[in-house]
């Protein structure tokens, strides 16, 4: 009991300590360094993964098949129908990638929408505060631009149409599940939750070493909480 009031007493220590010293930084300089930093994270990630193989050549975010669609895609590759299987995938990263680009705009918008409440919130909060921030105030929009970039990316490619023209009819008869039926709002969820994960990496390394930043905002005011 005895350590984990110490454990206790430690966190609240080191909690008043950064909150001293960003107090000694002024308001208007630590939002300053806060949306420099944001701007500079989640570009970072939009670069990442709005370009060819963002999403296809990093295992961290690359689209499988539907979760319930893999058994179909193990007895394909099993009978010598594997390229079938790998076309799809490659269609549905590329969906993802053609889509993330929209992301920049919504993540400037939001940024400047940010009150000094939110940025106190994020300075002083976990590893990815600033990411929990874009992901309540950016997902709806980005999933109703996403949605219409993926949806044309699919309806090019052939064995997608075929996915979708069988999909409905197997989750009916139980073989797949009805959320993994529409490819097209899978990818785009998948794509969220992609580029969500690249903005906390990036938002965890400007926490870990500000200065590696080129911005001297972004070096004291995260640094005050080191």
């Amino acid at each position: 009991m005895r350590k984990i009031g110490l454990a206790v007493f430690a966190a609240l220590l080191c909690a008043n300590v950064a909150l001293a010293q960003l107090e000694r930084i002024s308001e208007a300089q630590a939002v300053a360094g806060l949306k420099t930093a944001l701007e500079k994270g989640t570009q970072a990630a939009v670069n990442s993964l709005g370009r060819t193989d963002g999403f296809l050549g990093n295992a961290l975010v690359r689209i499988p098949l539907p979760e319930s669609a893999q058994r179909g895609e193990h007895l394909m590759r099993r009978f010598g129908m594997g390229k079938y299987a790998d076309e799809l995938i490659v269609t549905l990263n590329r969906a993802a990638e053609a889509a993330v680009p929209q992301a920049r705009s919504l993540f400037v918008q939001s940024v400047r929408k940010m009150t000094v409440r939110d940025a106190k919130d994020i300075l002083t909060g976990g590893n990815t505060a600033a990411t929990d921030y874009f992901r309540r105030t950016t997902s709806a929009p980005l999933h109703e631009r996403f949605l219409p970039i993926v949806r044309n990316a699919t309806a090019k490619v052939q064995l997608a149409r075929v996915y979708g023209r069988y999909a409905d009819k197997a989750a009916k008869l139980g073989l797949l599940r009805e959320q993994d039926a529409d490819l097209d709002e899978y990818v785009t969820q998948k794509a969220l939750d992609g580029l969500f994960l690249t903005v906390g990496e990036e938002e965890k390394k400007i926490r870990a070493d500000p200065l590696k930043s080129a911005s001297s905002i972004v070096r004291k005011v995260f640094g005050a909480l080191q």
